[in-house]
Formats: C-alpha cells, sequence, structure tokens
C-alpha cells in the first residue's frame, strides 16, 4: 500500500528525489521494520503463552521465546540492509552509465523492488525447503564463506556494463531508442515496438538483486529457520531501499571500507552455518550474532570515515552505446 502511495501520490509527477525527502521517507520505512518488531514480540509472547504444548517442555519461558524470535528478526534486517548497500552500488552505475535523468530514476527504482519483491519471495520458499537438509546448509555455508572472502579481495573497479551480455542480448532482440522518452520503458514508432534506455536500466537492477538475492538469502537463514521471520525481513530491508539511495547514492565514495564489513560478515555467517551453530549445541547465540554483525558493519563505516580513501579512476558516465 505505502509503495502505491509513494509512486501513485508523491512521485506521480517526475521529479528529482531531494536528500531531505528521501532522509523522511528512509525514516519512514525504518520505523515501520522497528514498529513490527515489537508488534512481532508481543503477537509471539501472546502466542507462545496460549501453547499448552509449548509450556509442557520444561523450562520453556514465552517472554524468553518470543525475544528471541524479536532478536533474530532484528539481526536478519541489519544484515539485509547492510547487503542491500551492495545494490546501490550497482544503482549508481546503472544510472550513471544510462545517463538517467534524477526525475526518472525513481520509477526505475519502484519497479525494480516490485520485482524484487517477486523474486525474493521465490528464493525464499525454495529456500525453506532446502534448508531442511543438512547437506544444503554446510553448502551454502561454505558458498557464503567463499563470496566473503573473494569480496575481501575483490580490487576496486567501476564495472564496465557495455560488455554486459544481457544489453548485448537485448540490443540484437529488440530495437532501442537513445533518448528517455518521456520516461516510457516502452515506445511504438511506425508499427514497431521500441525499448528505451528505461527499460534497459531496469531490467540490469532486476539481475542485480536476483544475484544478491544467492548471497543474501542463504545468510539470512544462518540466522533464523522461520520463513516469517526471512520473508519479513527480507521485504523491509527491501522497501527502504530506494529511498536509501537517494540519501546516500552521492556519498558511497566515503565509505569504501564497507565491502570489507560485508565480506567478513558474510564469512561469519557461512562460519555460523558450517560450523558455530554446532558447537554452540544447534544453534549459536542470536545476541552475539547481532553484536558481531553491529560490531563489523558498523566498524567498517566508521573505518571508512576515519581513514581517507586511495584515489579512484572517474566513473564511467558513457550513454548507452550504439
Amino acid at each position: 500500500m505505502l509503495l502505491i502511495l509513494d509512486l501513485g501520490v508523491f512521485h506521480r509527477t517526475p521529479h528529482k528525489v531531494s536528500f531531505r525527502e528521501a532522509a523522511v521517507w528512509s525514516t519512514i520505512w525504518i520505523s515501520l521494520a522497528f514498529l513490527f518488531n515489537v508488534g512481532l514480540y508481543v503477537y509471539a509472547s501472546s502466542k507462545f503463552a496460549s501453547d499448552p504444548r509449548l509450556l509442557a517442555i520444561p523450562g520453556f519461558e514465552p517472554a524468553i521465546a518470543a525475544k528471541q524470535v524479536a532478536l533474530e528478526f532484528l539481526t536478519g534486517f541489519l544484515v539485509e540492509k547492510s547487503l542491500a548497500i551492495d545494490n546501490i552500488f550497482v544503482f549508481a552505475v546503472v544510472f550513471s552509465y544510462f545517463a538517467v535523468p534524477p526525475k526518472y530514476q525513481h520509477k526505475i527504482l519502484f519497479y525494480g523492488i516490485i520485482g524484487a519483491l517477486f523474486f525474493r519471495a521465490i528464493f525464499i520458499a525454495l529456500g525453506s525447503v532446502l534448508m531442511q537438509y543438512h547437506a544444503v546448509i554446510i553448502g551454502f555455508g561454505i558458498f557464503l564463506i567463499f563470496t566473503g572472502i573473494k569480496l575481501l579481495f575483490q580490487p576496486e573497479s567501476h564495472k564496465d556494463l557495455s560488455k554486459n551480455p544481457i544489453i548485448r542480448w537485448l540490443k540484437k532482440m529488440l530495437p532501442l531508442t537513445d533518448s528517455y522518452e518521456s520516461g516510457k520503458f516502452w515506445i511504438r514508432k511506425q508499427g514497431v515496438l521500441y525499448g528505451t534506455p528505461m527499460l534497459v536500466a531496469l531490467v540490469i537492477v532486476e539481475l542485480s538483486d536476483i544475484i544478491f538475492a544467492v548471497d543474501s538469502v542463504p545468510a539470512i537463514f544462518a540466522l533464523t529457520k522461520e520463513p516469517l521471520i526471512v520473508f519479513t525481513s527480507n521485504i523491509f530491508a527491501i522497501l527502504g531501499l530506494r529511498s536509501m539511495y537517494f540519501m546516500i547514492g552521492g556519498v558511497l565514495d566515503k565509505f569504501h571500507l564497507l565491502k570489507y564489513g560485508l565480506g567478513l560478515v558474510l564469512v561469519f555467517v557461512g562460519l555460523k552455518m558450517t560450523w558455530l551453530n554446532g558447537a554452540f549445541g544447534g544453534k549459536f547465540p542470536i545476541t552475539w550474532s547481532l553484536g558481531i554483525i553491529a560490531l563489523l558493519i558498523g566498524g567498517s563505516i566508521v573505518l571508512s570515515l576515519l581513514i581517507p580513501p586511495r584515489n579512484r579512476p572517474d566513473s564511467d558516465t558513457t550513454n548507452l552505446p550504439q
């Protein structure tokens, strides 16, 4: 409902999203996530306290169990929100490469997030089934460790989208215009259907989220096995992604050490899946997980502000190649 209100009312007329507007929406989405977390705790407390099967378990405390549920959501939200920053880097590259006018960027991100919600639901549904098998858990854990280490040693470079096979395929399969045609994704000229740079940018944005979901969905399953928590923490992180881009997109270079924090988070959750949960009797303490993840992300942000970045080449602002 809020997404529809966002585009249909507040952004009915295309315009550049200001920092103040983005900050307001970011505050709204984060506040909603925390309100949901409180509601989840209250609901879980009531549900656990009224279930005779749970109450019959020796030592079971409804309030403690509800707190565990709420902490799992909070930790999952923090992980997904942190990993979503990688998406923002991709947005910046895509919008720069295609020279997307600022007033149309919100529209691309809106539909990109609608698609992200759909694909995340599919990934989570598959994950909830696959995660029942121990071998799959170990496999995903190893994958996350490998991905985290790769991110730690990945050189800083700007992606050259002109070599992207998806863009090349779209250009072969569909005639493309070189103008934005008032922010439309499609336009018909003399009976021929053309795609615009808006459409190509949207496709790249959607594909980038699918790729990131391969990392983020297993990462959240390392923290909780409850599909509802996995889904809702993903949803709230994604819903605020658009406004977060407009708020911090212009200062991303200041967080040049953030990738190391994200890489270490992936290594940590991978170790949690492959070793730490087993070493702690089947469940690594969620309070420890929250503290470690917050320390890694917060530490990388603080160090980024304290340590100046090395000189970097200017980003590519080339328009859609002909």
